[in-house]
């Protein structure tokens, strides 16, 4: 007898729950990719894949809401029609009755944790795959929609007149590049042919620029040059996926372990360790040309050169300036008395790479004259030596075997302890700027931990709310045990949300937020108490 109740209850309770959660499914599922088709580009055929893969986020929050909804209704219409108090004259104590909702509530609270730690991050990251596949053609919509296309991390813009995804083809371009919300770089070009090269971590934008004219802003001058092809290459990054929250829970735990496993985190030390390796390098040259007869040795694949510059100092983003007389003297055999080549300019620009894992050194000599041993000479624009080793005082300090990973090599006292003159100005913000991330990427990976099991657990008492209020509101009307539902829930979630801020606010203490953050739970719980009191009394 007391089963078949219990089934009757729990499929009554049940069909209104999965009623209640498809319908806010839909509404919240369409109001969620707003966003992607607004500010992203999403063009129709990625509409519906995305309200797919978006599914599991509006379930983490409708599936509480649903079953909250789903019990104040089922048990406050069994009380307005006396069944609760036909079957407690039978016998039936009040807790059993309770069992079918709770029942439903620990499902609802496996299913929430389940899909926060496990399933909503693997479809975010499966939404992220699909809107990198269409990576060229969001950028191509947003240009042909509003006639420009920014990066999401701001670091770039590209404008154009006409854009014509069939050929890959834009006319009348121009690109800016900014930095700390300054330009600095602008080409214009006539037409621009834009290829998507995939990455394992985010898509590179190879835009092929034709006739260009490029403005510089970057150094304490503002030069102009023109070329009649100029290959730029930017990055694509995610738009979804890279974030604490949308990662999984062993994610979480390997990012914990080694923040290098957090590509925000891993870039900005690659950043840190090109700009480190940039100014241990001007070090280097300005002490041998200082020393060996005014000449430095590098080695460039199998031939040597000898450099010399009055000035060699570091500046931003891993170059190093040479100014004054500045002359390369090239030897194809290292044992040679007279070079094979001599080259000499005003100034020259030095660009350390890392993307490859071992650092190297690529050099540009502009408006270069030259002449080689048999007697030829003449001018260059621009002279390139690439792939350049690194010099040998620089290479066993980037070899230290102390180091057990990237971020304790570029530590503010190895740093200091390595460059004589101390870290550069733009040295300490960078490292000061990867502190605070660090420190903003540990608060959110315990706040969001906490407030998944939080929310989760917090269904349970939530759901026993809403059985208690409808049974003694008696509530069997809709919109009565919607409002009777919506005041338990609101509660929980903001308590939530609050303490969620007060942890990931580093100004605040963190101890404080997770109190916040478990007073929702630990709130229902008393007040699941004292309603339930009042049923037993009654």
């Amino acid at each position: 007898m007391v089963s078949i109740l219990h089934r009757y209850i729990f499929w009554e309770t049940f069909k209104i729950f999965a009623l209640a959660t498809t319908a806010l499914s839909i509404i919240l599922g369409l109001g969620m990719i707003l966003r992607p088709v607004q500010e992203i580009g999403v063009g129709p055929q990625q509409v519906l894949h995305l309200v797919g893969y978006m599914l599991p986020i509006t379930l983490t929050f409708v599936l509480p809401i649903g079953a909250l909804f789903a019990a104040s209704l089922c048990y406050g219409r069994f009380a307005a029609d006396n069944e609760i108090d036909a079957c407690r004259a039978s016998g039936i104590g009040m807790f059993s009755l309770v069992y079918p909702g709770l029942a439903l509530a620990i499902m609802v609270a496996i299913a929430n944790l389940f899909l926060s730690f496990y399933v909503t991050p693997a479809f975010v990251q499966r939404a992220e795959k699909a809107l990198k596949a269409d990576a060229q053609k969001i950028i191509f919509r947003n240009i042909q929609q509003k006639g420009f296309y920014k990066a999401p991390d701001g670091g770039w813009e590209i404008y154009a007149d006409f854009a014509d995804p069939k050929t890959e083809i834009l006319s009348g371009v121009v690109i800016t590049e900014t930095k700390q919300s300054k330009i600095q770089r602008i080409v214009c070009c006539d037409d621009a042919y834009v290829h998507i090269n995939a990455q394992r971590r985010f898509n590179e934008v190879q835009i092929t620029a034709v006739n260009t004219s490029l403005v510089d802003m970057t150094g304490n001058k503002t030069s102009y040059a023109q070329s009649p092809k100029l290959s730029i290459l930017k990055e694509f990054p995610p738009l979804l996926g890279d974030n604490i929250r949308f990662k999984k829970i062993d994610e979480i735990k390997r990012i914990r372990a080694d923040f290098m496993n957090f590509n925000p985190i891993a870039k900005e030390a690659l950043g840190i360790y090109r700009q480190y390796i940039a100014e241990l390098v001007a070090q280097e040259i300005r002490d041998k040309i200082r020393i060996n007869d005014k000449f430095c040795r590098l080695s460039s694949g199998q031939k040597l050169l000898r450099l010399t510059a009055d000035k060699c100092t570091a500046k931003g983003g891993g170059g190093i300036l040479l100014e004054g007389k500045i002359i390369v003297e090239e030897y194809l055999d290292s044992s040679a008395k007279e070079a094979d080549r001599i080259s000499s300019s005003s100034q020259a620009v030095m660009q350390v790479g890392v993307e490859s894992g071992k650092p190297s050194l690529t050099m540009t000599l502009r408006n270069a004259n030259w002449h080689t041993k048999s007697g030829s000479e003449g001018i260059a624009d621009s002279l390139t030596f690439q792939n350049i080793a690194m010099p040998e005082g620089v290479t066993k300090v980037i070899n230290d075997k102390s180091a057990d990973s990237l971020l304790d090599t570029i530590s503010a006292d190895k740093i200091n302890h390595n460059i004589r003159a101390g870290a550069s100005r733009e040295l300490e913000t960078l490292l000061s700027n990867l502190d605070m991330k660090i420190s903003n990427v540990k608060a959110t990976i315990k706040a969001e931990t906490h407030w998944r099991l939080s929310f989760g657990i917090g269904c349970i008492p939530l759901v026993l709310i809403g059985i208690g209020l409808g049974i003694i509101k008696k509530g069997g009307h809709l919109l009565g045990a919607f409002g009777v539902s919506s005041i338990p829930a609101a509660i929980l979630i903001v308590c939530i949300m609050s303490g969620k801020n007060l942890v990931e606010n580093l100004t605040s203490h963190s101890d404080v937020g997770m109190l916040v953050i478990w007073a929702g739970p630990v709130i229902l719980v008393l007040l699941a108490g004292v309603i339930y009191g009042v049923l037993l009394k009654h």
